[in-house]
C-alpha cells in the first residue's frame, strides 16, 4: 500500500485553477504530506477522440487507482456559468463504481475554483464540487476564518476553499492573499490527513 498523500485533481483552461493546485501542494508539502497533482483531459462535443493519452507536457493524467488510493483530495476547476468544467464533470461522471464500492468514504476534500469576474459564480461550483464528495461519502472541509487573508483579500479566497478572480489583476497569477490562502488551505487538509487513521 502507498504512503498517505493528497490528490490534486483539477482542469484548467487558462492557468488559474492550475496556480491554486501548486499553491495548495506548497501548504501539504510544508506540512511533510506527499502531494499527486493531476489533471484531467480536454472533451470534444462530437464524438471524436480529443486529446492523446497522455499529455504532452504539465500534470499527466488522473486514474481511479490515483483516486482510489488518494489519503484526501483537492478537487478544482474553472467555473462554467455557475458550475464546474464539462472535463472534470466528465472525469466525476465516470467514477460511479468508486461510489459503488465506497473507495472515497471517510477521505477529507476541498474544493477550489477561479472566475473571470468577481461575481462569476465562485461558490454555486464549489457547491458542485462539494457535492460530489458529500455523494462519496467525504469529510468536507473549508478555509476558516483564522486564515487572516480570508478576511481581508479584495478578490479570491472564501470560506468554502480557494478561489482567484481573473479580472481582479487581469492575470492567472494569483494575488498574494489568494495565494496565502491557497496554501494555508493545503496546509489545513494535510495537517488533517497526518492525523487520521485514513490509507
Amino acid at each position: 500500500m502507498e504512503n498517505k498523500y493528497l490528490l490534486i485533481l483539477f482542469y484548467s483552461a487558462g492557468g488559474s485553477v492550475r496556480n491554486i493546485a501548486h499553491a495548495i501542494a506548497d501548504g501539504a508539502e510544508e506540512e511533510s504530506l506527499s502531494v499527486k497533482i493531476r489533471t484531467v483531459p480536454k472533451v470534444s462535443t462530437v464524438t471524436e477522440k480529443a486529446e492523446e493519452n497522455i499529455p504532452k507536457k504539465d500534470e499527466i493524467y488522473c486514474t481511479k487507482e490515483d483516486l482510489i488510493n488518494c489519503s484526501g483530495l483537492a478537487l478544482g476547476s474553472p467555473t462554467r456559468f455557475g458550475s464546474m468544467a464539462a472535463p472534470l464533470k466528465y472525469f466525476l461522471d465516470s467514477t460511479g463504481d468508486l461510489w459503488a464500492s465506497n473507495s472515497l468514504e471517510n477521505i477529507p476534500g476541498v474544493a477550489f475554483t477561479s472566475t473571470g469576474s468577481m461575481h462569476g459564480g465562485q461558490e454555486t461550483t464549489q457547491f458542485n464540487l462539494l457535492t460530489y464528495m458529500l455523494h462519496q461519502g467525504m469529510f468536507i472541509m473549508g478555509t476558516p476564518y483564522s486564515v487572516k487573508e480570508l478576511n481581508k483579500t479584495k478578490s479570491g479566497g472564501g470560506p468554502y476553499g480557494p478561489s482567484h478572480v481573473e479580472s481582479f489583476n487581469e492575470s492567472p497569477n494569483l494575488t498574494p492573499d489568494e495565494y496565502k490562502i491557497a496554501k494555508e488551505t493545503g496546509s489545513r487538509i494535510a495537517r488533517f490527513i497526518n492525523k487520521l487513521d485514513v490509507k
